[in-house]
């Protein structure tokens, strides 16, 4: 019942591939980023999370993510998405 309340609460939420995640970015003006590197027994994971046009967009990645110069981001300490 909380995941459902969860994904009522954030919209839709929509996983892309890391290639298609810097596409959209690199698609938006002034893209709002929150970002989240973590590390663990598999090595070091980085997570993307943005919204675009009503949507959100997430996507993780064992590599660093390329965004653009324009890209404003925010660190966070955690993203959690629906499973």
């Amino acid at each position: 019942m909380a995941i459902l309340n969860a994904i009522k609460a954030s919209g839709a939420i929509v996983r892309l591939e890391p290639a298609d995640f810097e596409r959209l970015a690199t698609r938006m003006d002034a893209p709002l980023v929150v970002t989240r590197r973590s590390s663990g027994l598999f090595g070091i994971k980085y997570e993307y999370l943005t919204s675009h046009k009503g949507l959100i967009f997430y996507t993780k990645s064992k590599e660093p993510v390329r965004l653009p110069g324009r890209a404003e981001t925010i660190e966070a300490r955690a993203i959690w998405v629906p499973g």
